[in-house]
Parts: structure tokens; C-alpha cells; sequence
């Protein structure tokens, strides 16, 4: 029989990823930990939570389309099929990491998408103060935000907003629809990698996944009305969280 904790914590962390995604990104935050108390090795908690995150990414991008907009002069196709490529090479990397080599990588991956999502605001306005930056940069940018995504894809959605805002001059809510579209692309591309080499564990995807739908639904409708500086904050706080949990984890 089995236990009603094994169906509920995860489903109930998916939610929670489901809705950080749709709001911020950072849904890894939620879902990775929760994995890795189950008792799951941290490659196949992170493959298993890329899988779980994937449709509740699909549902808040579907939400967002009709706010769908080209980014620095690139549109949408390209961006996408870039990210694509990325995920596929990202999440090949995951599969010849060792889990504690990945173990001792994870804090240092949190660690970046806090900092990035502390000082991406004040960055951008120094860049654009000094510098143009045409579509080349965007593309080599996001051929690494893929290849992140696909690997790890914990803060991506904090990574790639910051990004947009440092090439491209975008304001952080106009980029919800963008940014959780590539979320998905690049999950997407790193699930045929995961699925194929049977990293996922699918009794603690399942639910998660469920929940991920319905979080991802529910963080997409709530993003349309939230302020972007509470959902900064809240973001914030628990990448703080994580980082620090995570680096205790492996070093301490």
C-alpha cells in the first residue's frame, strides 16, 4: 500500500513549482529539494523534476500567448529552435555527470541565478548606458540559457529574464510569455534525453507533474494581476533558502 506522503509532497511541491514558474521561474526550488528528501539521487531528482515541470511550464505558455513578442529583433521560431538545441545538449551533459559530482555543482548553479536575479536590474541599466547589443550576442546567450535549461534549469526563468533585460532593454513583465515559453522548449528538448535514458522516476514525477499543471495554470492567471516586485521579493527569498540549504548539503 502505499504511503500518502509519497503522493501528496510531491504533488503538492509541484504546485509550487508550477506556480514560481508561471510568476518568476525558479519552479526548481521547490520541486529539486522535495525530490532529494524522497530519498532520490540529485541527477535523477533534477531529470525527474524537469520531466514533472514540463506540461505546468506548457499550460502557463499557453496562457501567455497572446502576449507572444519577438525579443532584441529575434523572433519567437528562431529563439525557440535555438533553445531547443541547447536543451538537448544540456541535459546530455546531466547524464554523464556523476551524482556527487553534480552534487557538488548544484549550490554554485544556485548560487549564479541569485546573484543574477539580485543585480540583473542595476546591470542592465549600466550595459545600455555604454553598449548596443545586436542579435549575435542574443543568440550565443541563448544557446547557453538552453544548454543551462536543459542541464539544470534551476533559476533559468530568473536567468533569462535577467538576459532579455540586459540585451534587449525589456521590462521584466513583458517578458513572462517569452520567458515561460522558453522554459518549456528547453524542458521539452531535455525530457526526450531524460525519458530516453531512464533517469526519470516516474512514482514521484507523476503527481508532481499533476501538480505542476495545475500551478502552472493557476501562477499564469495570478501573474496577469501580481505585482512584479512582490513576486521578485518572494523569489528571491527562496532562492536565498535553497542556495544556503543546498550548499550545507554538499560542504557542510
Amino acid at each position: 500500500m502505499l504511503d500518502p506522503s509519497t503522493l501528496i509532497f510531491p504533488l503538492a511541491a509541484g504546485v509550487l513549482g508550477g506556480v514560481m514558474n508561471a510568476l518568476a521561474g525558479g519552479g526548481t526550488f521547490a520541486t529539486l529539494p522535495a525530490l532529494i528528501a524522497l530519498g532520490l539521487p540529485s541527477n535523477i531528482a533534477n531529470a525527474t523534476s524537469n520531466v514533472a515541470l514540463l506540461p505546468g511550464a506548457g499550460a502557463s505558455a499557453w496562457t501567455y500567448r497572446d502576449e507572444l513578442a519577438p525579443v532584441g529583433g529575434m523572433s519567437v521560431r528562431w529563439l525557440a529552435a535555438i533553445t531547443f538545441a541547447g536543451g538537448l545538449v544540456g541535459s546530455a551533459l546531466l547524464v554523464i555527470t556523476p551524482s556527487r559530482a553534480f552534487d557538488m555543482i548544484i549550490p554554485w548553479l544556485l548560487l549564479f541565478a541569485f546573484v543574477v536575479m539580485v543585480f540583473g536590474k542595476r546591470a542592465s541599466d549600466w550595459l545600455h548606458a555604454r553598449v548596443t547589443i545586436g542579435p549575435r550576442t542574443l543568440v550565443t546567450t541563448q544557446s547557453l540559457l538552453g544548454v543551462y535549461g536543459g542541464y539544470f534549469g534551476g533559476g533559468v526563468g530568473l536567468i533569462t529574464t535577467a538576459v532579455y533585460g540586459l540585451l534587449a532593454g525589456a521590462d521584466p513583465r513583458s517578458l513572462f510569455s517569452i520567458r515561460t515559453l522558453m522554459l518549456a522548449v528547453a524542458n521539452f528538448a531535455a525530457a526526450f534525453v531524460f525519458v530516453g535514458m531512464g533517469m526519470v522516476h516516474w512514482s514521484a514525477c507523476l503527481p508532481m507533474l499533476l501538480g505542476g499543471v495545475l500551478g502552472g495554470w493557476l501562477g499564469a492567471h495570478v501573474g496577469k494581476r501580481l505585482p512584479h516586485d512582490l513576486v521578485r521579493i518572494w523569489t528571491l527569498l527562496v532562492t536565498a533558502a535553497t542556495t544556503i540549504v543546498f550548499f550545507l548539503r554538499a560542504y557542510g
